[in-house]
């Protein structure tokens, strides 16, 4: 490693507070693939494959402190939290307290278009230096790391409306109960070019779930994920609401035992026996004859 680079990453050892045994994880956590581009006999390889382990260790040192931390909170709930905690913003606006984006290795085109700056550049780098750290110092600096850079502050994230990534919370939900993944279409856009306003519906499976406008394209995709997850949860509460319970065979309150006005209902009629109406042998004292049963023959005469 040239020491004009492994002084200016000891700069970044400080920022970070945290020594590495093998600097030269710290340096691949910050190649960008650009940097790559035209150098094929070079041994570096880019940050993603850092990045992807970064983000799962992450991952998991952030779900067990919201485990632990919030014991009454449901799985939904501390996904919520989660995504917030994580996201891309988040994530971003610590690179810059850092200043990642100063040690970081891109390719010249990409540092003219502002790539030091970009989100996506430096939120993945973070991710990639977290990847570094695991790999040289184990899980427990990492979880040490985590906690002191992001973890300090969970409600004040937690709390900021820019901080919330609607997108990304929408498609976790749909993704986990429909298996398929949001559209966002853009149904007009109005006004002059310099100052447009975007309106954009988001569907699932064909169907409209919400829509949203803004001035960015991006800014309106926010708002119509906004609204398809408040829908949902109307929509979900309105299924687990209890339905009013129906008349049943019961008695009408105020009603005798039987269910009729002034408790006398219907007997239940028995055959034969005293209990036919108007009673068996009553009728016979009478004078009427008692017909034979059915499917019975009557007695011969002698």
């Amino acid at each position: 490693m040239p020491p004009k680079r492994r002084k200016l990453l000891e700069q970044l050892e400080e920022r970070l507070g945290m020594r590495f045994n093998d600097l030269s994880l710290l340096n691949q956590a910050l190649v960008h693939r650009s940097y790559l581009n035209g150098k094929s006999a070079t041994r570096i390889e880019s940050n993603e494959r850092m990045e992807f382990l970064g983000d799962s260790v992450l991952g998991l040192v952030v779900n067990e402190y919201l485990y632990k931390r919030h014991p009454g909170e449901n799985e939904g709930n501390l996904t919520k939290i989660k995504s917030l905690i994580v996201s891309r913003q988040v994530l971003a606006q610590l690179a810059e307290e850092l200043d990642l984006g100063k040690y970081l290795l891109l390719s010249s085109g990409e540092i003219e278009s502002g790539g030091r700056n970009r989100t996506s550049i430096i939120a993945d780098a973070l991710e990639g230096v977290i990847g570094a750290i695991y790999l040289d110092r184990g899980l427990d600096t990492s979880r040490r790391f985590i906690r002191q850079l992001l973890l300090h502050d969970v409600e004040g994230f937690t709390e900021h409306e820019d901080h919330i990534n609607y997108k990304s919370l929408l498609q976790e939900r749909v993704q986990s109960e429909r298996k398929v993944h949001p559209q966002y279409k853009i149904r007009r856009e109005a006004g002059p070019d310099h100052e447009k306003t975007f309106h954009v519906d988001v569907m699932v499976s064909g169907k409209l779930w919400g829509s949203g406008e803004g001035k960015t394209k991006k800014d309106a995709e926010q708002v119509a994920a906004r609204d398809a997850l408040d829908r949902w949860t109307k929509m979900k509460k309105q299924r687990t609401k209890p339905k009013p319970a129906g008349p049943g065979p019961g008695p009408v309150p105020g009603d005798g035992p039987s269910g009729r006005p002034g408790g006398r209902g219907r007997r239940r009629r028995r055959r034969g026996g005293s209990g036919r109406r108007g009673g068996g042998a009553n009728r016979g004292d009478s004078g009427g004859d008692r017909r034979p049963s059915r499917g019975r023959r009557p007695p011969k005469k002698d």
